[in-house]
């Protein structure tokens, strides 16, 4: 079993890894392998070229076609050369789907950043992503190939993925939903079948077209689970249409900008709802640019003090679980520098989850 990633541990990783050389990525499909590299190396001013190497039928796919007007057999630059001479990061996706001779002419590619004897611009990088499991149809890697790579398990925890969702303003009831149901984000937890392929399963990339769906139906009515079952599978549709929120809900934003108007509905929550509306405030302090920082570190600070005095120990322990998560390094820097006053009553918390 290769090491396991996340998104932050697979961001360092991307950094500290010198372009020479190469990385494998595996996983299950649409957990944003590809979206998260591309992300990363464009934000750092590089090229990314995706190849699908199980859709390539032929080697000529990959490296160009030949040609032979000048006497002897050359090979044209594939679409994707880059002829400027700037470095690349080629992230070759579905590696393990590729055909064995396509497999040959990536051996070169990734000991000597060559193909058809065509060197790729210095400085460039090679980047592989697999599918694994008994599910998919897939081809068998030559060990030699393997050994080319520093191999990584991307397994990106629910957290993360609803992080990005709310900065990419994802509809708030498919967030809310993972966010009450994680181990709906990937599977149907329910299932104690196999996954075949063949019947419909949720996954972060369906979770995605639900959202693009839901957003301009604010309203949704009991045939619409029908629309759902084709993207998430049957017992996700049904699961999402039962918990859909009767009522608005408190969420950090409501409670940090109008704190008098939440802050007595806030401290009567049951601990369950409580500890949702922690991971919320964190999550909004990591996504959010905050122009009020004052008056939110205020509130923040309030909030906080509110629960110790009512005696809300496991509420004030659900908040303070989140410092140690590992996901909200920016809502903690916020916390330090506009609530510092709280972080001795988080400490005393802390402690506690170490003994």
């Amino acid at each position: 079993m290769n090491i396991k990633i996340d998104i932050a541990q697979l961001l360092r990783i991307l950094h500290d890894t010198p372009a020479d050389q190469n990385i494998m990525l595996s996983g299950a499909h649409g957990i944003g392998k590809s979206e998260i590299v591309t992300q990363y190396f464009t934000e750092h001013g590089k090229r990314v070229v995706t190849l699908f190497l199980g859709q390539m039928s032929d080697p000529g796919d990959l490296i160009g076609l030949p040609d032979k007007s000048e006497g002897r057999t050359v090979f044209l630059p594939p679409y994707w050369w880059p002829i400027d001479g700037e470095p690349i990061v080629l992230f070759l996706d579905e590696l393990n789907r590729a055909r064995p001779e396509l497999l040959q002419t990536v051996m070169d590619l990734t000991l000597n950043r060559k193909l058809a004897g065509r060197p790729l611009p210095a400085g460039s990088q090679v980047i592989a992503a697999i599918n694994e499991g008994d599910q998919y149809q897939l081809t068998d890697l030559d060990p030699a190939l393997v050994s080319r790579f520093n191999i990584y398990r991307f397994e990106p925890s629910p957290e993360e993925w609803i992080i990005w969702a709310k900065k990419n303003e994802l509809d708030d009831r498919v967030v809310e939903f993972i966010a009450n149901n994680k181990a709906w984000l990937d599977c149907n937890p329910k299932n104690k079948v196999i996954d075949t392929g063949i019947d419909k399963q949720p996954d972060r990339r369906a979770w995605k077209r639900v959202s693009d769906m839901l957003k301009g139906k604010p309203n949704l009515e009991k045939e619409d689970t029908r629309l759902l079952a084709g993207v998430v599978g049957i017992a996700a549709a049904h699961k999402f249409m039962e918990e859909l929120p009767n009522g608005k809900k408190i969420s950090g934003a409501d409670l940090l900008n109008n704190y008098d108007w939440y802050i007595i509905q806030a401290i009567a929550l049951p601990i369950h709802e409580s500890s949702m509306l922690n991971e919320d405030i964190f999550q909004y302090l990591q996504t959010t640019n905050i122009t009020n920082p004052a008056t939110i570190g205020h509130n923040l600070s309030a909030y906080v003090k509110e629960l110790a005095s009512n005696n809300k120990g496991e509420a004030l322990a659900s908040f303070a679980s989140n410092v140690t998560s590992g996901y909200y390094k920016k809502a903690i820097t916020f916390i330090t520098a506009f609530a510092p006053d709280i972080l001795p009553l988080l400490m005393k918390y802390i402690s506690s989850f170490k003994k």
